[in-house]
């Protein structure tokens, strides 16, 4: 992956947009003291290079009636299976927020939220059929006290 060397205008625009992504286009030019227009230019050569990737909504699923947050270790039995598991559980439960390759005890750390723990033991029921899976580790988050994006 090719890493790309960003101007403090750049770092300005896009702590802007971590900070709040429906900012206009004429507030970022205010702060970085340009027009317009070239914010805009900006921010489609970040988009271009890939380093914007995607603008989201910040949604607190509880009030949606998701009342289940976890992290889920999932080991696998073998090497082969962990391209596998990647291709697999993209698809595999709407649930699943986040999929991490990661160090340590396990092969991966899943990020779900689920609406109880009805529906989050028939994910982990999903998440063992999936070939090559050995054992999860389920760990239910009681609260959150920082869930941030780091500013560049």
């Amino acid at each position: 992956m090719r890493q790309h060397n960003i101007d403090e205008v750049d770092k300005l625009i896009l702590n802007m947009l971590v900070k709040n992504a429906r900012t206009s286009y004429a507030d970022m030019a205010k702060a970085a003291d340009m027009k317009s227009p070239s914010v805009i230019d900006r921010i489609k050569k970040l988009e271009s290079q890939g380093i914007i990737r995607n603008y989201t909504v910040d949604i607190d699923y509880k009030q949606l009636g998701y009342d289940v947050i976890a992290f889920i270790g999932i080991s696998i039995d073998n090497a082969k299976h962990i391209d596998d598991f990647e291709i697999t559980i993209k698809d595999l439960d709407e649930d699943i927020l986040g999929c991490h390759h990661v160090t340590g005890d396990f092969t991966f750390l899943l990020h779900v939220v689920t609406k109880n723990t009805d529906t989050l033991s028939k994910l982990i029921k999903k998440i063992r059929n999936v070939q090559g899976v050995d054992k999860t580790n389920t760990i239910l988050v009681f609260s959150t006290k920082l869930d941030k994006k780091r500013p560049v």
